[in-house]
């Protein structure tokens, strides 16, 4: 498929502000530029929407909590941002649409970045907000945590698959679906569309390159299975998943490769690739159809997964 008309048009708008690559700036200013992206209107808002914390390895974790009268389950969402950048604000319309569209609680959660925090900090605070979560959320934050997904884009979608392994292999919580957008489970990217995407469109290599070295300095840890879920010497046990990838992404092929994996360990796993789309398309696109038919499939498959039956 070529290129959609809308990706095309706001890769155009970008490159005409001539700003210098994002590679080539100190973490501290790429945040500043990524926070000044214009931030969509929230069509939906949530009913109840609460800033609270919740506790960490290294201390208070901030999370936004989202929720409606009649939510039926929690999704605990991680945001994108290749670890470095992102948080709860730039995310927030994405939630906001989720969980209307899901009839789900929904808490997002402030993991620390790096490079002030590397790995496995993030995958430390994802698990452990997940895991109070299940465990508190219902009594402290008057949510539904009968079941419990974990989802988020990109690095976030890494999280939410490492937090499944976690899960696993720490005895819990019980996670009812991994839902993946546009995930990085492979450190390594040794993938065609590493090279057929790798510029030109939004992600590309350098960045890539630029948020793993910060990420996880040096090479020696590439191989652990908390950093690349897809390297785990088992997938049996884990949950379903639902993984929506970008036609023009660097990380197009990672999606249906993990799916692979789990499907071939016994474990649910759909792969939908949006045609034309390019990586974070969630948030460039918040006004285009493909995204509007991803958050009604990602809502589809929540309210399998967590028992709602109806949108509000």
């Amino acid at each position: 498929m070529p290129l959609d008309p809308n990706a095309k048009a706001v890769l155009e708008a970008m490159a005409a502000l001539n700003a210098p690559p994002l590679s080539t700036l100190t973490p501290e200013q790429a945040r500043m530029s990524f926070s000044a992206m214009p931030v969509p209107p929230i069509a939906t808002p949530a009913a109840r929407v609460q800033d609270t914390t919740v506790p960490g390895p290294a201390g208070d974790i901030p999370v936004r909590v989202y929720a409606n009268p009649g939510d039926r389950g929690t999704l605990v969402f991680f945001h994108g941002g290749g670890f470095v950048l992102g948080d709860i604000a730039s995310h927030d319309e994405i939630c906001h649409s989720l969980a209307h569209a899901a009839g789900c609680s929904i808490v997002s959660v402030d993991y620390r970045l790096a490079p002030e925090h590397p790995y496995p900090a993030a995958t430390e605070d994802a698990y452990a907000a997940t895991a109070w979560i299940a465990a508190n959320g219902a009594a402290q934050l008057g949510l539904d945590t009968s079941r419990i997904a974990v989802g988020g884009d990109s690095a976030g979608g890494n999280l939410a698959a490492v937090v499944s392994l976690m899960a696993r292999d720490r005895g819990g919580p019980a996670i009812a679906l991994q839902f993946l957008i546009y995930p990085a489970v492979d450190m390594a990217f040794d993938y065609p569309s590493f090279t057929e995407n790798g510029a030109g469109y939004f992600l590309d290599q350098d960045t890539i390159n630029y948020f793993t070295n910060h990420y996880v300095p040096g090479s020696s840890r590439a191989g652990e299975p908390y950093l690349s879920p897809i390297l785990a010497s088992s997938h049996a046990g884990l949950p379903p998943a639902l993984i929506q990838t970008a036609e023009f992404d660097p990380l197009r092929d990672q999606g249906p490769a993990y799916g692979e994996k789990l499907r071939a360990a016994g474990v649910e796993a759909a792969v939908t690739c949006y045609d034309g789309m390019i990586h974070g398309f969630y948030n460039l696109g918040f006004a285009w159809p493909a995204r509007d038919r991803a958050i009604a499939e990602a809502a589809t498959s929540l309210r399998a997964a967590l028992g709602a039956v109806a949108v509000h």
